[in-house]
């Protein structure tokens, strides 16, 4: 596997490649980014992965700061996978360029977009950016963060003429979605998460059963949850797979939810 700092040696590296898949992530390398990794690599000739804690995303320092990062564990695990090339620039080179700034309209302010201003402004501009450096025409990411990858599709995948692939969110035993902050939580509140997984993946069930009917129960079930788990739910709603818009039930949906626990903030969908 060669490392790469810098733009200027990616470009020198990558010019000739035209079947190659690109893997963004922050690190932590876990289970759900070797599913993505894998996912490039059965259909593409080489797989470049780039490790990048965007600033620009955050909403607090301190939240940035906390991000778990272990580069030496990561070099690890990707050497063992076989990747042919691993990105990890420093803001300063990211940064550098002038590009497009995105600013999301009202309509698409909804879910993590509503309680975490400017969010997801940083994760497009930063993407776009190494869209732009690494001009690759297929791009994989996860769908836990299934709001992330709904915006980078809508936003970015005609401009490059990129195809952005969607893998399934890998679980613990079936129950809490693989997370790189799941790092910072204490085991009682894994096991706590896990609980709170199983019950949201009963009520999508019983959303197929029930539809509407069941949507003007969940402010119940989130109170439910918060006394029970003595958390704190920014959303708990039903929406449509294809455009985000509170779910009809005629069409494919998800159940999504964000909620903190031991001050960290955990996203979900179902």
């Amino acid at each position: 596997m060669k490392i790469i700092t810098s733009i200027f040696d990616l470009n020198k590296e990558i010019k000739d490649y035209k079947n190659i898949g690109f893997v963004p992530t922050m690190g932590g390398i876990h289970a759900g980014h070797i599913s993505l990794i894998k996912a490039s690599q059965n259909k593409k000739s080489k797989t470049i992965v780039s490790i990048f804690v965007n600033p620009t995303q955050f909403n607090k320092g301190d939240d940035f700061k906390k991000y778990p990062r272990n580069i030496q564990k990561d070099i690890a695990i990707l050497k063992k996978l076989n990747v042919e090339y691993l990105f990890t620039p420093n803001t300063e080179d990211i940064y550098k360029f002038k590009a497009k700034k995105f600013n999301l309209k009202r309509k698409d302010k909804i879910l993590c977009a509503k309680f975490r201003v400017g969010h997801f402004e940083g994760v497009l501009n930063v993407m776009n950016r190494l869209m732009t450096i690494i001009k690759s025409k297929d791009l994989y990411m996860g769908e836990k963060d299934y709001q992330q990858l709904y915006l980078i599709k809508k936003f970015l995948s005609k401009k490059f003429k990129a195809r952005i692939n969607s893998c399934p969110t890998i679980r613990i035993n079936n129950k809490i979605a693989l997370s790189t902050r799941n790092k910072l939580l204490k085991k009682r509140s894994i096991n706590k998460a896990s609980e709170i997984a199983l019950f949201l993946k009963k009520i999508k069930y019983k959303s197929k059963l029930q539809g509407s009917k069941l949507a003007f129960n969940l402010p119940d079930y989130k109170k439910e949850l918060e006394k029970k788990y003595n958390i704190k739910i920014d959303y708990l709603e039903f929406r449509d797979e294809k455009n985000l818009k509170l779910s009809n039930f005629k069409n494919k949906y998800r159940l999504f939810v964000a909620y903190n626990i031991d001050s960290v903030r955990l996203i979900d969908n179902y």
